[in-house]
């Protein structure tokens, strides 16, 4: 299940909510107006104000779990980035012809995370280039240990950075695998479905329809959908991590 919500653009999950939730409330609609023809009129209840309230606390939480992953991610490019940097700039204090080597393996490295980062690039592809990352970071290491063996000055600060780049890879790949639970997207659908239900049945047994009311609750809560799960899906959308510090990174090594 989790490679539904992960796999399906945000947008077509949030288009299917929207008729969804008007069929729900059609049939609480429906439920309410066959009770009245059977003599019985629906008995009026607080349910209906709770499972709004449910859906409001739902639709906050999961948004603010999203946004959070969100942010840390946006921190991660940062810290990816920077360790990168640090690593090339260590990397030029070395004798040829390690230099040479060890700034190429690290400028493809970096062009190699700015690619699978750009929107539309897919998790999958993602899945697909980490044995290559892995063997570039193979490669910097042999680098690294070529030049501890020739005795250079800054072993300790270049193992260092090197460390910081294999430990930042890590962590961002996590960043990047860490997504919403799907129990909780499927909470937040039930309790959208059965809201507007309710909210159908209430309108049938008072005899009012408020198709204005209706239909903006149902699109700004479609809308809150679409957010928090646009949000979940950093490889594309309308909301995505800024790939500035990369961009700048790799233009300072091409000097």
């Amino acid at each position: 299940m989790d490679n539904i919500f992960v796999n399906l653009d945000a947008s077509i999950i949030a288009s299917t909510t929207v008729p969804l939730m008007f069929a729900a409330w059609g049939a609480g609609w429906w439920i309410a107006q066959r009770q009245i023809r059977a003599g019985s009129k629906p008995p009026m209840s607080k349910f209906d104000d709770a499972s709004l309230a449910l859906l409001g606390l739902l639709l906050g939480f999961t948004f603010s779990m999203a946004i959070v992953k969100h942010d840390q991610r946006r921190l991660m490019v940062v810290a990816d980035s920077n360790a990168i940097g640090d690593f090339y700039t260590c990397a030029t204090l070395l004798k040829e012809p390690v230099r040479t080597r060890l700034q190429t393996v690290i400028r493809d490295y970096a062009q190699l995370r700015l690619d699978l980062a750009r929107p539309g690039a897919g998790s999958s592809r993602l899945e697909r280039e980490l044995p290559r990352m892995q063997s570039m970071q193979g490669q910097m290491t042999a680098l690294v240990a070529q030049a501890l063996q020739e005795g250079t000055p800054i072993a300790v600060s270049l193992t260092n950075t090197l460390n910081g780049v294999t430990s930042n890879h890590a962590a961002r790949l996590a960043a990047i695998r860490d997504r919403l639970p799907p129990s909780i997207i499927v909470l937040l659908f039930v309790s959208a479905m059965v809201s507007a239900m309710l909210v159908g049945r209430e309108q049938g047994a008072s005899g009012a329809v408020e198709i204005v009311g209706t239909a903006s609750f149902i699109v700004m809560v479609s809308l809150a959908i679409y957010v928090t799960l646009d949000l979940n899906q950093p490889e594309r959308g309308l909301i995505t991590v800024s790939l500035e510090p990369f961009e700048h990174l790799l233009a300072s090594m091409a000097r």
